[in-house]
């Protein structure tokens, strides 16, 4: 399988040199046909399938990287945990994957920006080692991590020996950008992304760009089938049903708390984890110039009072 790190690695490499040489706006790599009376669109290595998506414009084009820096200015700190591990050309490689199913490409260019805030808002607070008085204040410190310091267990569930068996001497503690804990959902994230990770998890510590498909994986993919993912449920695409709206849940960032980590944030009312990720995305709209004021309402944002999709034993992140 190391084969498999290495292919990661050198695809890592051309992408990245790829967007060194093209300087220019994605508009210069603009291509348009029509199938079946409907445009689709290619874009350069950063769109390249055909997608209606790849008819507007790319993360880069809007989020460079003096912008990624503003929002994880303190994760190269010497006293940061993953010194040298993630950086702008990672994200941006492993966004270039699902900008063709619509993340960060839905609609126009502000609502771009609001995804790429929300989804990094939970990342940033995910691997955060921020404190309230820290240097910078308690929202530079996204990216500190890249794994689990100190487990408190192997993360091995044998309920799932026979679809997603624990390999021998092998532990499932999280890893990445939005952690990853336990076999099975290691196991189906591997499935997801065409890598053996239930045999070797370590592959997300070791790769950025890696750790970066598997969150973008995630913000992606429903938890079960006829729950929305959290990218739909944020931008809109999610049409609540009675069932839905009596459990309070609304489209918007709140429910994407919902998907993520279900009943160990939401429905717990206005408590501190739930407070911390809304303040990390609220923060990075500031800094990405759009304003906190466009990141909805209460109702929009917090998940305070929502039942959960799924309760804590089969939520994504238990």
């Amino acid at each position: 399988m190391m084969k498999m790190v290495k292919r990661w690695s050198i695809l890592a490499v051309v992408v990245i040199m790829a967007a060194m040489v093209k300087g220019d706006s994605s508009d210069d790599l603009l291509e348009v046909k029509r199938v079946k009376g409907k445009k689709l669109c290619t874009r350069g290595w950063e769109c390249s399938q055909w997608s209606q998506y790849c008819c507007n414009q790319t993360i880069s084009d809007y989020f460079q990287v003096y912008q990624f820096e503003n929002l994880f200015p303190k994760r190269n700190s010497p006293v940061a945990h993953a010194v040298g591990f993630w950086d702008y050309h990672s994200f941006i490689t492993a966004a270039a994957v699902y900008q063709p199913l619509g993340f960060g490409t839905t609609g126009g260019k502000l609502m771009g920006q609001k995804e790429v805030a929300a989804f990094l808002g939970h990342v940033g607070s995910k691997t955060s080692c921020g404190y309230s008085v820290a240097t910078g204040g308690p929202f530079a410190w996204g990216l500190c991590y890249n794994k689990e310091l100190s487990p408190s267990q192997s993360y091995c569930d044998e309920y799932y020996k026979y679809t997603y068996p624990c390999a021998p001497g092998v532990e499932y503690y999280g890893r990445g950008a939005l952690p990853i804990y336990w076999n099975y959902n290691y196991g189906a994230t591997g499935e997801a992304l065409k890598v053996n990770l239930l045999d070797h998890p370590e592959y997300i510590e070791q790769n950025a760009t890696l750790a970066f498909q598997a969150a973008i994986c995630r913000w992606m993919s429903p938890v079960k089938k006829g729950q929305p993912s959290a990218h739909d449920a944020f931008i809109g695409n999610w049409k609540p049903t009675k069932n839905d709206t009596l459990s309070k849940r609304v489209p918007g960032f709140g429910t994407t708390m919902n998907i993520l980590y279900g009943d160990l944030v939401c429905g717990k009312g206005d408590i501190d984890d739930m407070n911390n990720i809304i303040s990390h995305y609220l923060y990075y709209l500031d800094l990405l110039g759009v304003g906190r004021e466009y990141g909805g309402t209460s109702e929009v944002l917090t998940c305070a009072e929502q039942k959960p999709f799924n309760p804590s034993s089969s939520a994504a992140s238990s």
